[in-house]
């Protein structure tokens, strides 16, 4: 596995799913990792279990992306550059929030807001809020978690389909406007089918012998953090 020494990393929804595993393995590469979640306990637990294996201790902070506006982005922002003495050396977008499938005229306008405040405004409230720590590191890297259907709607996958289609644009808008800050990269890793609580909620039939593990991912993830990436930017990567 590629190296994270000496880099400070942020991951959200780092209390459960792939943030959880994605925080421990950063963790174990060598980061200093920020851990960032609405539920304290879970949260915590994270936290306990990256100090148990003797890792850089982490930074846990827990923040609701659902309700946070400009102002609470940046307080969160003052607040983690306290914590880290200014540095910031990437971001991964694990946070998600999935409800259910269902045919459109199912769907509400509350369904819709809430994936599209979770899955993409919230991605952008905090990459802008942290571009200050960002910009100042030495090698930074901005990871979206993406999704199949972001870019090939079906049936039923109504706005959690169309909230990561949307995500895909906001890293090639990033991509774009960074072209000028060789140290930044935006890229979206889509881990595909995977043994996440999202998946099995998904797809309840599928069994577990179709779906990869979450080691067959993680390599990919630290790669795309380390400075082995670097130079690669506004892509949309398959694992």
């Amino acid at each position: 596995m590629s190296s994270l020494q000496n880099k400070i990393i942020m991951v959200t929804g780092a209390s459960q799913g792939l943030g959880e595993q994605v925080a421990k393995a950063y963790a174990a590469a060598g980061a200093t990792v920020v851990l960032v979640a609405r539920h304290q306990k879970r949260l915590e637990k994270v936290y306990d279990a990256i100090v148990a294996e003797g890792c850089p201790e982490p930074f846990a902070i827990c923040f609701d992306l659902l309700t946070a506006e400009d102002k609470e982005f940046d307080q969160f922002a003052a607040t983690i550059a306290e914590a880290t003495q200014g540095r910031l050396d990437g971001i991964v977008h694990c946070a998600s929030y999935f409800n259910a499938l269902s045919p459109l005229d199912f769907q509400t306008v509350a369904d819709w807001v809430k994936l599209y405040r979770i899955n993409t405004v919230a991605p952008m409230g905090l990459t802008r809020a942290m571009f200050p720590l960002l910009k100042e590191s030495p090698d930074a890297s901005v990871i979206f978690v993406g999704e199949s259907h972001g870019e090939t709607p079906q049936a039923y996958w109504g706005g959690f389909g169309a909230s990561k289609a949307a995500l895909n644009y906001l890293c090639k808008v990033a991509a774009d406007e960074w072209e000028r800050f060789p140290n930044l990269r935006a890229n979206v890793l889509v881990p595909g089918a995977i043994n996440s609580p999202q998946r099995i909620k998904s797809h309840p039939g599928e069994s577990k012998s179709e779906r990869k593990d979450y080691e067959d991912v993680l390599p990919q993830f630290v790669w795309w953090a380390s400075e082995e990436s670097k130079g690669k930017t506004g892509e949309i990567v398959y694992l």
